[in-house]
């Protein structure tokens, strides 16, 4: 019996060894030269795009079984005209810019642009448009910084397998 339950503990330490190494997210980017680089800590993921074209989409894949309580995009991008993230059920648009010093960001959900959300959405997205200094940016076009934004957890309830996110950047290539 003390051979069996060795054996046993034995094989469930190898399963959880390799299933450990399977990557958590599976990234298909439009573009070749497109890289999404993923940050993968406890509770949280971040994905960091880097797009030398300007406009691109990326669908990421979830290969666990649950997404993590945030989801953090990083767009390296030097302006953002446009962006969209969906689940296939529902879809967030939005735009960031600087005026007098301040990012002010537009966000609105299923092609609604005329009734821009607020904070008080479930689906509000909390963004920032970061220098390369790592300060809040003072000006766009951005010079090595990026445009972080932690996605709301409204959007991922029903555990959708994967989202796909599309941007555009005012100073594409």
């Amino acid at each position: 019996m003390s051979n069996l339950l060795s054996t046993l503990l034995i094989v469930a330490v190898a399963v959880s060894t390799a299933a450990d190494d399977t990557p958590p997210y599976k990234i298909t980017t439009k573009r070749a030269d497109d890289k999404v680089e993923v940050k993968a800590e406890k509770g949280k993921a971040t994905f960091s795009v880097h797009s030398p074209f300007g406009v691109s989409n990326a669908v990421i894949e979830r290969t666990g079984e649950t997404w993590p309580d945030a989801v953090v995009l990083k767009l390296h991008l030097k302006g953002l005209e446009n962006f969209k993230v969906t689940n296939g059920k529902v879809k967030l648009e939005g735009s960031a810019s600087i005026q007098d010093s301040r990012p002010v960001v537009r966000l609105w959900k299923d092609g609604k642009e005329d009734a821009p959300l607020d904070a008080m959405s479930p689906y509000w997205i909390e963004a920032r448009i970061v220098g390369g200094d790592g300060k809040q940016a003072k000006e766009i076009p951005l010079n090595g910084g990026h445009f972080e934004m932690q996605l709301p957890k409204a959007m991922f309830d029903g555990n959708s397998k994967s989202i796909t996110v599309n941007w555009i950047d005012f100073y594409r290539n």
